[in-house]
């Protein structure tokens, strides 16, 4: 019988597994995929951003509120597992979160690579999805050890000399870095202009849609346009329901524009070919045009 299929993504905070990717794991779940979360961290020092949620019992309780939120996020997406990586947020550099022992960015690198091989070995993911190289935008400690980690147990997982406590080798075939659809923002921005409405995006994140990044592999969302809207409202301490950035366009409008998700196929064991890494899978070819995470694979 042939292995299951199953979808691994490493996120660092509650709240990135939905704004990144959600709908893709909706499908992929919906079409009998195993769909594992990992969640490097619990969130702790996120602040809260909608003005209806800021009081001091969700502020002494917030990390269990986003706990929950969570819980009812990956419910709404369709994650039939959830792993925490067992970190505490790490903040952005200079801060006082930031030099805590316990922060993920602070970690030992061999014991967050060998947890998250273990995760990796036990579920068996033929796809891995994680965080790009660049993230020059947005270079929180966090994302970044995302990055760092998942690079490391791809190659890892494998290999029967490292990590032996964390189970039997297994090797998945494919990583890619998750792309934010650059095409999605400038269809955004022109569908305000277009309804007579102020447009939420400055010019910082104008010229951020003018540097197209290369995708390899586009997803198609239909039928489930409006999870990743459903997902961000289950994070109601850190997504403001009144966004014009999330929810400035009527429904019916939004799911309209860019129905997909994007990808980089950065590692692959299946081909297409590329230039070899260290550890002897391929580098992803930007050339390539792929319409399923699991291509190559069934």
């Amino acid at each position: 019988m042939p292995e299951r299929l199953c979808l691994l993504t490493v996120h660092a905070h509650p709240d990135d597994e939905a704004s990144k990717g959600p709908g893709t794991v909706a499908r992929y779940h919906a079409e009998g995929v195993h769909t594992v979360l990992v969640c490097c961290t619990g969130g702790e020092e996120g602040d809260i951003l909608n003005p209806a949620m800021e009081s001091p019992e969700v502020r002494a309780n917030l990390p269990a509120i986003r706990r929950q939120e969570l819980e009812a996020s990956t419910r709404i997406i369709g994650y039939d597992e959830v792993v925490l990586l067992g970190y505490r947020d790490s903040g952005m550099p200079g801060t006082e979160a930031n030099q805590r022992p316990e922060a993920f960015a602070n970690a030992p690198l061999d014991e967050a690579v060998g947890r998250l091989v273990a995760i990796v070995r036990r579920v068996r993911p033929q796809v891995m999805v994680t965080y790009p190289d660049d993230q020059s935008e947005y270079p929180h400690p966090d994302h970044l050890r995302v990055h760092e980690i998942s690079m490391l147990a791809f190659a890892a997982a494998g290999d029967p000399g490292r990590f032996p406590e964390a189970g039997a080798p297994f090797a998945p075939s494919k990583l890619y870095y998750n792309r934010w659809p650059r095409q999605r923002m400038r269809e955004m921005h022109e569908k305000f202009l277009e309804l007579g409405m102020e447009s939420p995006y400055d010019e910082k994140r104008l010229a951020r849609m003018e540097r197209d990044e290369p995708v390899t592999t586009t997803i198609s969302l239909a039928g489930f346009e409006d999870v990743r809207s459903d997902a961000l409202r289950a994070h109601a301490t850190q997504v403001d329901p009144t966004s014009p950035h999330w929810f400035g366009l009527p429904p019916e409008t939004l799911r309209t524009i860019y129905p997909y998700d994007d990808y980089f196929l950065a590692r692959s064991r299946v081909g297409p070919p590329g230039p070899d890494d260290p550890d002897g899978a391929a580098g992803g070819d930007e050339d390539v045009k792929e319409d399923d995470l699991f291509a190559g694979l069934r």
